[in-house]
């Protein structure tokens, strides 16, 4: 073998645990340092506990409330479109079809599904002025906005 190209062994290196525990084995460094140890360890305790490193746990928690915020916020705005006290012009209905509708009474979604109900096709087509275009375009923006249900869908 060739002379000084090996590093020192130390037969009594000591390992130092963060929990306290020390034992000795043999290294080429004269202190170990360790975070976690067979005294220590979950696997070897039975206990339950997180080692937080850097922050990793504080991190993963924080992001798990913005998604929470998140889903709340998109829940709130969900259930606001889908309000019955919507106006009907902020449907993107034509302004001449939300007069049409006002003067029959129906200014928020609410009536407009209230008579719906009561009716169907027949009790929105017996508003003057109503006709079948105006039906079909109306129920598509209240089906786009989550008010209605296709038939198809209704099926299932």
């Amino acid at each position: 073998m060739r002379e000084n190209i090996h590093p020192n062994w130390y037969p009594e290196a000591r390992v130092v645990c963060a929990c306290g525990n020390t034992w000795t084995v043999g290294s080429t460094v004269p202190e170990i340092r360790t975070d976690v140890c067979s005294a220590c360890h979950p696997f070897f305790t039975g206990e339950q506990r997180i080692v937080d490193t850097e922050g990793q746990v504080d991190r993963f928690m924080k992001r798990l409330r913005v998604r929470d915020d998140i889903i709340a916020d998109i829940e709130t705005r969900n259930t606001q479109l889908t309000s019955p006290d919507v106006s009907m012009s902020e449907l993107g209905l034509e302004r001449r079809y939300v007069t049409v509708f006002a003067d029959a009474g129906i200014e928020v979604v609410g009536d407009f599904m209230a008579r719906f109900e009561e009716g169907g096709d027949d009790a929105i087509l017996a508003i003057s002025g109503i006709g079948r275009k105006v039906l079909a375009d109306t129920k598509k923006a209240l089906r786009t906005r989550g008010y209605l249900v296709d038939q198809a869908e209704a099926a299932e």
